[in-house]
């Protein structure tokens, strides 16, 4: 029980974040979340928390499109892969170098597909055009990672130290 409080805390407050208006694009903390939920929490976990963040960003701001698959998918993967690479990696040197590769990806994965290939656009206006936002991305994604992901990774891991009464007097009750 104590997990899903966490993890709807923490998807509440990406969103939060994610709906500040006039904020820098690509500066959000989904990155931040999904590599230490997939530490802890496993790949499955991390994966909803990357994908269910688009959608209902998407559901709430711009509506859906193809673009919502597209990134959901990405940004679930990365999910997906966090619960891998983090498998025996912790502190923030870990987390900042997945930030960058994965941000590396995601940009390329979403940025140079989906307005060739969905909007008729061209690639080269797709690379120039991604170039900012992705030097952007990496910006949020790595200070958020040094800053933020370790920070959650041992929020995560705690664990609460409540009581219950057993059958043989107070057992303590591990979440």
């Amino acid at each position: 029980m104590k997990n899903r409080i966490k993890y709807i805390i923490a998807f509440l407050s990406v969103l939060a974040f994610r709906l500040i208006p006039f904020r820098a694009p690509n500066v959000e903390p989904i990155m931040a979340v999904i590599m230490p939920f997939g530490k802890v929490y496993g790949g499955l976990m991390s994966f909803a928390f990357g994908a269910l963040s688009i959608v209902i960003y998407d559901s709430v701001t711009s509506g859906f499109g193809i673009w919502t698959l597209v990134t959901a998918l990405a940004y679930g993967l990365l999910g997906l892969g966090a619960q891998y690479y983090f498998k025996n990696r912790s502190g923030w040197k870990s987390y900042a170098s997945y930030a960058v590769i994965a941000t590396i990806i995601y940009d390329a994965v979403t940025g140079l597909t989906i307005g060739p290939l969905f909007f008729h656009q061209s690639f080269m206006i797709s690379l120039v055009g991604q170039i900012p936002f992705t030097l952007l991305h990496l910006l949020g994604n790595v200070s958020f990672a040094i800053i933020l992901s370790p920070a959650i990774e041992m929020w995560a891991k705690k664990e609460s130290r409540s009581f219950v009464v057993g059958k043989l007097g107070l057992v303590k009750a591990r979440n």
